[in-house]
Protein backbone atom coordinates (compact mmCIF):
# COMPACT_ATOMS: atom_id res chain seq x y z
CA UNK A 1 0.00 0.00 0.00
CA UNK A 2 2.95 2.32 0.53
CA UNK A 3 3.59 2.21 -3.21
CA UNK A 4 0.11 3.47 -4.03
CA UNK A 5 0.27 6.12 -1.27
CA UNK A 6 3.50 7.33 -2.86
CA UNK A 7 1.84 7.39 -6.30
CA UNK A 8 -1.07 9.42 -4.88
CA UNK A 9 1.35 11.85 -3.23
CA UNK A 10 3.21 12.13 -6.53
CA UNK A 11 -0.05 12.89 -8.32
CA UNK A 12 -0.78 15.65 -5.81
CA UNK A 13 2.66 17.20 -6.29
CA UNK A 14 2.45 16.86 -10.06
CA UNK A 15 -0.70 18.95 -10.32
CA UNK A 16 0.51 21.38 -7.66
CA UNK A 17 3.32 22.42 -10.03
CA UNK A 18 0.82 23.81 -12.56
CA UNK A 19 0.21 27.07 -10.69
CA UNK A 20 -0.85 29.12 -13.71
CA UNK A 21 -3.28 26.43 -14.85
CA UNK A 22 -4.69 26.23 -11.32
CA UNK A 23 -5.18 30.00 -11.16
CA UNK A 24 -6.87 29.91 -14.57
CA UNK A 25 -9.11 27.10 -13.34
CA UNK A 26 -10.10 29.05 -10.23
CA UNK A 27 -10.90 32.09 -12.40
CA UNK A 28 -12.97 30.00 -14.84
CA UNK A 29 -14.88 28.23 -12.06
CA UNK A 30 -15.60 31.56 -10.38
CA UNK A 31 -16.85 33.21 -13.57
CA UNK A 32 -19.13 30.29 -14.41
CA UNK A 33 -20.22 30.23 -10.77
CA UNK A 34 -21.44 33.81 -11.03
CA UNK A 35 -23.19 33.13 -14.34
CA UNK A 36 -24.98 30.08 -12.95
CA UNK A 37 -25.76 31.83 -9.65
CA UNK A 38 -27.58 34.70 -11.37
CA UNK A 39 -29.34 32.24 -13.67
CA UNK A 40 -30.49 30.23 -10.65
CA UNK A 41 -31.61 33.42 -8.89
CA UNK A 42 -33.85 34.32 -11.84
CA UNK A 43 -35.22 30.78 -12.02
CA UNK A 44 -35.86 30.47 -8.28
CA UNK A 45 -37.49 33.93 -8.20
CA UNK A 46 -40.05 32.52 -10.62
CA UNK A 47 -40.25 29.09 -8.99
CA UNK A 48 -39.51 29.36 -5.25
CA UNK A 49 -38.70 26.02 -3.67
CA UNK A 50 -37.93 24.40 -7.03
CA UNK A 51 -36.49 20.92 -6.58
CA UNK A 52 -36.90 21.14 -2.81
CA UNK A 53 -34.31 23.92 -2.45
CA UNK A 54 -34.81 27.45 -1.23
CA UNK A 55 -32.80 30.29 -2.76
CA UNK A 56 -29.86 30.01 -0.35
CA UNK A 57 -29.66 26.24 -0.90
CA UNK A 58 -29.86 26.60 -4.68
CA UNK A 59 -27.02 29.14 -4.65
CA UNK A 60 -24.95 26.87 -2.39
CA UNK A 61 -25.58 24.06 -4.88
CA UNK A 62 -24.09 26.19 -7.66
CA UNK A 63 -20.85 26.80 -5.80
CA UNK A 64 -20.57 23.22 -4.60
CA UNK A 65 -20.77 22.26 -8.26
CA UNK A 66 -17.91 24.60 -9.11
CA UNK A 67 -15.86 23.22 -6.21
CA UNK A 68 -16.42 19.62 -7.32
CA UNK A 69 -16.20 20.16 -11.08
CA UNK A 70 -12.51 19.21 -11.26
CA UNK A 71 -12.39 17.33 -7.95
CA UNK A 72 -14.89 14.68 -9.01
CA UNK A 73 -14.06 14.85 -12.70
CA UNK A 74 -17.51 15.82 -13.91
CA UNK A 75 -16.10 16.70 -17.33
CA UNK A 76 -13.06 14.42 -17.32
CA UNK A 77 -11.03 12.38 -14.89
CA UNK A 78 -7.77 14.06 -15.84
CA UNK A 79 -5.96 10.79 -16.57
CA UNK A 80 -7.96 9.08 -19.31
CA UNK A 81 -6.27 10.93 -22.20
CA UNK A 82 -2.82 9.94 -20.94
CA UNK A 83 -3.83 6.32 -20.42
CA UNK A 84 -5.49 6.10 -23.84
CA UNK A 85 -2.39 7.59 -25.47
CA UNK A 86 -0.20 5.00 -23.74
CA UNK A 87 -2.40 2.26 -25.17
CA UNK A 88 -2.14 3.72 -28.68
CA UNK A 89 1.64 4.13 -28.59
CA UNK A 90 2.28 0.77 -26.95
CA UNK A 91 3.73 2.29 -23.77
CA UNK A 92 1.00 0.42 -21.90
CA UNK A 93 3.22 -2.67 -22.23
CA UNK A 94 5.71 -0.98 -19.89
CA UNK A 95 2.92 -0.28 -17.40
CA UNK A 96 1.86 -3.92 -17.42
CA UNK A 97 5.40 -5.03 -16.59
CA UNK A 98 5.48 -2.89 -13.47
CA UNK A 99 5.15 -4.71 -10.15
CA UNK A 100 1.92 -2.82 -9.56
CA UNK A 101 -1.71 -3.27 -10.48
CA UNK A 102 -2.75 -1.07 -13.43
CA UNK A 103 -6.12 -0.11 -11.99
CA UNK A 104 -4.81 0.67 -8.50
CA UNK A 105 -1.93 2.66 -9.97
CA UNK A 106 -4.23 4.96 -11.90
CA UNK A 107 -6.71 5.13 -9.02
CA UNK A 108 -3.87 6.40 -6.84
CA UNK A 109 -2.99 9.00 -9.47
CA UNK A 110 -6.64 10.09 -9.60
CA UNK A 111 -6.91 10.34 -5.80
CA UNK A 112 -3.80 12.53 -5.63
CA UNK A 113 -5.12 14.75 -8.41
CA UNK A 114 -8.56 15.08 -6.83
CA UNK A 115 -7.10 15.98 -3.44
CA UNK A 116 -5.17 18.83 -5.02
CA UNK A 117 -8.13 19.97 -7.12
CA UNK A 118 -10.33 20.14 -4.03
CA UNK A 119 -7.82 22.36 -2.25
CA UNK A 120 -6.47 24.23 -5.27
CA UNK A 121 -9.62 24.77 -7.34
CA UNK A 122 -12.45 23.98 -4.93
CA UNK A 123 -11.94 26.05 -1.81
CA UNK A 124 -11.33 29.44 -3.47
CA UNK A 125 -14.47 29.54 -5.70
CA UNK A 126 -16.60 28.31 -2.79
CA UNK A 127 -15.20 31.02 -0.51
CA UNK A 128 -15.79 33.71 -3.15
CA UNK A 129 -19.34 32.48 -3.64
CA UNK A 130 -19.99 32.57 0.10
CA UNK A 131 -18.76 36.17 0.25
CA UNK A 132 -20.78 37.31 -2.78
CA UNK A 133 -24.07 35.48 -2.07
CA UNK A 134 -26.17 34.31 0.85
CA UNK A 135 -25.38 30.60 0.77
CA UNK A 136 -26.86 27.85 2.92
CA UNK A 137 -24.00 26.39 4.95
CA UNK A 138 -24.03 23.33 7.22
CA UNK A 139 -25.41 23.97 10.70
CA UNK A 140 -23.64 20.95 12.23
CA UNK A 141 -19.82 20.70 12.21
CA UNK A 142 -19.97 16.94 11.52
CA UNK A 143 -21.73 17.69 8.25
CA UNK A 144 -18.41 18.87 6.85
CA UNK A 145 -16.90 15.47 7.64
CA UNK A 146 -19.89 13.67 6.15
CA UNK A 147 -19.55 15.84 3.04
CA UNK A 148 -15.86 14.99 2.60
CA UNK A 149 -16.64 11.27 2.92
CA UNK A 150 -19.27 11.60 0.21
CA UNK A 151 -16.84 13.53 -1.99
CA UNK A 152 -14.21 10.82 -1.52
CA UNK A 153 -16.70 8.16 -2.62
CA UNK A 154 -17.66 10.36 -5.57
CA UNK A 155 -14.01 10.56 -6.60
CA UNK A 156 -13.78 6.75 -6.65
CA UNK A 157 -16.97 6.44 -8.70
CA UNK A 158 -15.68 9.08 -11.12
CA UNK A 159 -12.38 7.25 -11.52
CA UNK A 160 -14.18 3.96 -12.16
CA UNK A 161 -16.25 5.55 -14.93
CA UNK A 162 -13.29 7.21 -16.63
CA UNK A 163 -11.13 4.10 -16.29
CA UNK A 164 -13.73 2.18 -18.29
CA UNK A 165 -13.71 4.98 -20.86
CA UNK A 166 -9.91 4.84 -21.09
CA UNK A 167 -9.88 1.06 -21.55
CA UNK A 168 -12.01 1.46 -24.68
CA UNK A 169 -8.76 2.47 -26.42
CA UNK A 170 -7.78 -1.22 -26.47
CA UNK A 171 -10.51 -1.78 -29.08
CA UNK A 172 -11.10 1.61 -30.70
CA UNK A 173 -8.65 3.40 -32.95
CA UNK A 174 -9.93 6.71 -31.60
CA UNK A 175 -11.67 6.94 -28.23
CA UNK A 176 -12.73 10.57 -28.70
CA UNK A 177 -16.35 9.55 -29.28
CA UNK A 178 -16.52 7.56 -26.04
CA UNK A 179 -14.90 10.45 -24.16
CA UNK A 180 -17.48 12.88 -25.55
CA UNK A 181 -20.37 10.62 -24.56
CA UNK A 182 -18.94 10.27 -21.04
CA UNK A 183 -18.35 14.04 -20.86
CA UNK A 184 -21.93 14.84 -21.84
CA UNK A 185 -23.32 12.18 -19.50
CA UNK A 186 -21.28 13.51 -16.60
CA UNK A 187 -22.34 17.08 -17.23
CA UNK A 188 -26.04 16.27 -17.53
CA UNK A 189 -26.63 13.35 -15.15
CA UNK A 190 -24.42 14.59 -12.32
CA UNK A 191 -26.70 17.60 -11.84
CA UNK A 192 -24.11 20.08 -13.06
CA UNK A 193 -26.61 22.07 -15.10
CA UNK A 194 -29.59 21.69 -12.77
CA UNK A 195 -30.19 19.64 -9.62
CA UNK A 196 -31.49 16.19 -10.47
CA UNK A 197 -34.41 16.83 -8.12
CA UNK A 198 -35.66 19.32 -10.73
CA UNK A 199 -35.82 16.68 -13.47
CA UNK A 200 -39.43 15.61 -14.08
CA UNK A 201 -41.01 12.19 -13.73
CA UNK A 202 -39.20 9.07 -14.86
CA UNK A 203 -36.23 11.06 -16.17
CA UNK A 204 -35.52 12.37 -12.68
CA UNK A 205 -35.98 8.96 -11.07
CA UNK A 206 -33.59 7.31 -13.52
CA UNK A 207 -31.05 10.14 -13.32
CA UNK A 208 -30.90 9.91 -9.53
CA UNK A 209 -30.14 6.17 -9.79
CA UNK A 210 -27.25 6.51 -12.23
CA UNK A 211 -23.62 6.58 -11.03
CA UNK A 212 -23.10 10.20 -12.08
CA UNK A 213 -25.43 11.31 -9.29
CA UNK A 214 -22.64 10.30 -6.89
CA UNK A 215 -20.36 12.97 -8.30
CA UNK A 216 -22.36 16.10 -7.41
CA UNK A 217 -26.02 15.64 -6.52
CA UNK A 218 -25.36 13.28 -3.63
CA UNK A 219 -22.44 15.23 -2.05
CA UNK A 220 -24.41 18.48 -2.46
CA UNK A 221 -27.41 17.02 -0.63
CA UNK A 222 -25.10 15.83 2.16
CA UNK A 223 -23.61 19.34 2.41
CA UNK A 224 -27.09 20.89 2.49
CA UNK A 225 -28.11 18.40 5.20
CA UNK A 226 -30.85 16.90 3.05
CA UNK A 227 -29.52 13.47 3.97
CA UNK A 228 -28.87 12.79 7.63
CA UNK A 229 -29.02 9.88 10.05
CA UNK A 230 -29.86 6.53 8.51
CA UNK A 231 -30.53 8.21 5.19
CA UNK A 232 -26.87 9.23 5.17
CA UNK A 233 -25.89 5.58 5.60
CA UNK A 234 -28.05 4.71 2.61
CA UNK A 235 -26.38 7.52 0.66
CA UNK A 236 -22.93 6.12 1.34
CA UNK A 237 -24.15 2.64 0.43
CA UNK A 238 -25.45 3.99 -2.89
CA UNK A 239 -22.10 5.57 -3.73
CA UNK A 240 -20.04 2.64 -2.48
CA UNK A 241 -22.26 0.21 -4.39
CA UNK A 242 -21.65 2.00 -7.68
CA UNK A 243 -17.93 2.20 -6.87
CA UNK A 244 -17.73 -1.56 -6.32
CA UNK A 245 -19.76 -2.39 -9.44
CA UNK A 246 -17.81 -0.07 -11.72
CA UNK A 247 -14.41 -1.01 -10.31
CA UNK A 248 -15.29 -4.68 -10.77
CA UNK A 249 -16.35 -3.97 -14.36
CA UNK A 250 -13.04 -2.19 -14.89
CA UNK A 251 -11.17 -5.15 -13.43
CA UNK A 252 -12.92 -7.55 -15.83
CA UNK A 253 -12.38 -5.28 -18.83
CA UNK A 254 -8.74 -4.80 -17.87
CA UNK A 255 -8.22 -8.57 -17.73
CA UNK A 256 -9.81 -9.03 -21.15
CA UNK A 257 -7.86 -6.12 -22.65
CA UNK A 258 -4.45 -7.09 -21.33
CA UNK A 259 -4.93 -10.66 -22.47
CA UNK A 260 -4.93 -9.49 -26.05
CA UNK A 261 -2.84 -6.30 -25.77
CA UNK A 262 -3.40 -4.69 -29.13
CA UNK A 263 -0.87 -1.95 -29.82
CA UNK A 264 -2.40 0.70 -32.04
CA UNK A 265 -0.04 2.83 -34.04
CA UNK A 266 3.18 1.16 -32.97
Amino acid sequence: MRLYAAVAAGGFRRYATYRVATAAGVFTNTVFGFILAYTYMALWDERPGLGGYDMAEALAYVWIGQALLATCGLMGGGFEDELMERVKTGDIAVDLYRPADLQLWWLSVAVGRSAFQLLGRGVAPMAIGALAFDLALPERPLTWVAFLVSVALGVVVSFAVWFLVALSAFWLMDGAGVVQVAWLSGTFFSGMLLPLTVFPGALGEVARLLPWASLLQVPADVFLEKRTGWELVGTYAFQAGWAVVLLAAGRVLQAVATRRVVVQGG
